[in-house]
């Protein structure tokens, strides 16, 4: 291989001589050309972008993949320009295992049937999630990365060319004060202090130039923040769909769990508390005859009013439909699934689930 020694041994003195003059700089023993103000709050400004750029972006990634080891495979795979394997998320494979276990224990079980149906609900949270994923991937985390790896790099490159500019001018400047300094004792001097002036206006001229280049980019960093605001409001969007999705999830669960009232394995405790505390008037036979005869009106006694927690859809005309927030009387009748009550609105009567109440006293 062919080496320009010379060019080689030029820049190494040249590196080395910045690097003194930097360390005298910082013990005060050289002096240092300042930036205007307006440009040292521009690199202010985008030294902090930069910052809480990747430090949500870092964050954004955990939230995303809280593996590392996961997170290291799709860096990989993104550098080497391929395309990941399609990972299955927990919620997924939690819904697969429900419904591979529901099988086992057979779906046509009390067990077995809810397995399945909490299953499914499980794969289309997970689902729900993954799009959440590749949307904010796309949407959110691709921007900043532009940023962190693009412009940013511009940046930090123009900026070290305007920091070696700044040095040189100084080391002009210096030049140029010895050779005055050394032609006040001799007169053959001159011709250094002229060329020593020539180089300081070169360098005066560079460093203004770069400068220049340094202002329009670090201005553009409103710009930035402009996109980044804009990318902001996609992930916050598609963060609230996604929560929507899920609710919509579970309340479909929790409607088709209302439907199957013996899929909730409750004590014995449980019930007769429920039952006693809405029929502790209704003791005698003669009451309960009472009861069994008149099935279209409900009891003066033994009534509760109840506060309905979510929307449910009537499976038959034996069901009460109910509205989320409304307000239901609410009773017992022998020999019912302590699962159920007789809920009563106006004239309308049937049976209601426990779950979806909160009985009030």
């Amino acid at each position: 291989m062919d080496f320009n020694v010379k060019k080689l041994a030029s820049g190494a003195g040249l590196f080395f001589t910045r690097a003194v003059q930097f360390t005298e700089e910082k013990l005060g023993q050289a002096e240092k050309t300042e930036l205007d103000t307006h440009l040292e709050n521009l690199m202010v400004r985008a030294d902090s972008t930069k910052h809480w750029t990747e430090k949500i972006f870092r964050q954004t990634e955990i939230l995303l993949q809280p593996n590392p080891s996961a997170r290291i495979e799709e860096f990989l795979y993104e550098k080497l320009d391929r395309k990941a394997p399609s990972r299955i998320t927990n919620g997924e494979l939690l819904g697969q295992y429900m419904q591979d276990a529901a099988k086992e224990f057979g779906d046509g079980t009390p067990y077995g049937s809810t397995l399945m149906k909490v299953g499914q609900c499980e794969k289309s949270l997970g689902a729900s999630e993954r799009e959440f994923f590749q949307t904010t991937a796309i949407s959110y985390l691709t921007p900043l990365r532009n940023f962190l790896e693009g412009d940013w790099r511009t940046i930090a490159k123009e900026r070290r060319l305007l920091e070696n500019l700044r040095l040189d001018l100084d080391a002009c400047k210096t030049r140029l004060k010895k050779a005055k300094a050394a032609e006040a004792k001799a007169s053959l001097w001159s011709e250094e202090v002229e060329k020593a002036e020539h180089e300081l206006r070169v360098a005066q001229t560079e460093f203004d130039r770069q400068s220049e280049v340094m202002r329009l980019l670090l201005e553009g960093i409103s710009s930035t923040h402009v996109n980044h605001l804009r990318c902001l409001h996609e992930f916050v969007e598609a963060q609230a769909a996604y929560y929507r999705r899920c609710q919509l999830h579970m309340q479909d669960l929790q409607k088709e769990l209302g439907r199957l009232p013996n899929a909730f394995a409750l004590n014995s405790t449980h019930c007769v508390t429920t039952a006693s505390s809405l029929s502790d008037t209704v003791s005698s036979p003669v009451e309960t005859d009472t009861l069994k005869i008149e099935e279209v009106q409900a009891p003066a006694t033994g009534t509760r009013k109840a506060k309905v927690l979510y929307d449910y859809d009537a499976a038959d005309s034996s069901e009460l439909s109910l509205l989320a927030d409304e307000l239901i009387t609410v009773y017992t009748m022998p020999g019912m699934d302590c699962d159920w009550l007789i809920g009563e609105r106006g004239n309308q009567k049937g049976k209601v689930p426990v779950t979806y109440l909160e009985l009030l006293s």
